[in-house]
């Protein structure tokens, strides 16, 4: 039985992390991952919302479902000022204020690109009294287009307009110790370890018991990623573990949550999780996420008959500056395996 190829997991996560992919523009990281599949001849198609869907199939019709979600926070242009900076408006909840002399990208729809910088409205410490202490939010930034623009029309004269997306420099690292610093590990990290399961199957030569449809969703930021899902009796997310006051997870750990802010997931599935990793001898937590839903939220609320789960690697300082751990990526993969393998 080959292990699991950890190196392999952690350069796919650096690859599709550093493709800008922001809630809403997702089509060049889905025909990265398209590109994937067809390396691995893999079963997949489309759908007419955006999601990637892989089809495994099993030793038996039951169909259970995994999902992880390739689209990220990002930005959008909301409005030009007189001086030619530009207004946003979010996509997804950040935490603005580590948004503050951040580099970003603008991507206009006619297909230019743009660099420039979100900054406070007072971004001077040696002009503005308030420097220090002006609220870092939509309201009270800016970014600074790094183009020699002077007015509204500056901007429409180069080809920016209300509507074009921002995103952001995710500053991805990799540290000697392990450690996997970067925005957006929620929800990419995740994705990486479903293309990690898929490849563990293939290097094992493994039919799994179950037909497995594995869903790349591409708007759970803005709560409808897994909405619709083709024919799955159970769907277990895959997304980051929360750390946290009150939570017991660390970055090192698999999380299983219990219950987030959408309701309690499904007894049996999450008591299964709860033995499998007991019984697999991994590092984990259960935790009550309080601010939080995910993708099988999403499929519940859309009508979905499931039922649900919620497992992840834990991610700290989600979405901020967030950082997991590679022993947190490999004991979520090892659970995944697990519940393939004996459910």
């Amino acid at each position: 039985m080959k292990e699991t190829n950890n190196n392999k997991i952690l350069s796919f996560a650096q690859t599709i992390l550093n493709i800008p992919s922001p809630s809403g523009y997702t089509k060049d990281v889905i025909n990265f991952l398209v590109d994937e599949c067809k390396k691995r001849n893999l079963i997949y198609e489309i759908l007419n919302n955006g999601n990637l869907l892989i089809t495994i199939k099993g030793d038996s019709d039951y169909i259970t479902g995994f999902s992880a979600h390739v689209d990220t926070l990002g930005a959008m242009v909301k409005s030009i000022d007189s001086k030619g900076n530009l207004k946003f408006a979010v996509l997804g909840g950040p935490i603005l204020p580590t948004y503050d002399g951040e580099y970003c990208h603008i991507l206009t729809r006619e297909g230019k690109k743009f660099t420039g910088t979100f900054l406070s409205n007072s971004p001077s410490a040696h002009v503005f009294k308030d420097s220090r202490t002006l609220p870092r939010d939509d309201a009270n930034m800016h970014i600074r287009i790094d183009e020699n623009v002077r007015s509204k029309q500056d901007v429409l004269d180069i080809g920016i307009n209300n509507g074009d997306f921002i995103v952001l420099d995710p500053k991805t690292v990799i540290t000697e110790s392990g450690f996997i610093k970067s925005r957006f590990l929620d929800d990419k990290i995740s994705v990486a370890i479903l293309f990690g399961l898929i490849d563990y199957l293939i290097d094992n030569d493994i039919t799994p018991k179950n037909t497995l449809k594995l869903i790349i969703s591409t708007n759970e930021e803005v709560g409808f990623g897994a909405s619709y899902i083709p024919d799955v009796d159970e769907l277990i997310a895959v997304d980051m573990g929360c750390i946290g006051d009150d939570l017991l997870c660390t970055e090192h750990d698999v999380s299983i949550c219990a219950k987030d802010a959408a309701g309690p997931y499904n007894f049996d599935i999450t008591n299964k999780l709860i033995s499998l990793a007991k019984e697999e001898k991994l590092s984990y937590a259960v935790d009550v996420y309080p601010i939080y839903s995910s993708d099988v939220s999403a499929a519940l609320k859309g009508g979905n008959n499931i039922k649900g789960g919620l497992i992840g690697p834990g991610v700290h300082a989600s979405h901020g500056m967030e950082r997991t751990h590679v022993d947190g990526v490999i004991n979520t993969l090892k659970l995944l395996i697990a519940y393939i393998k004996k459910n």
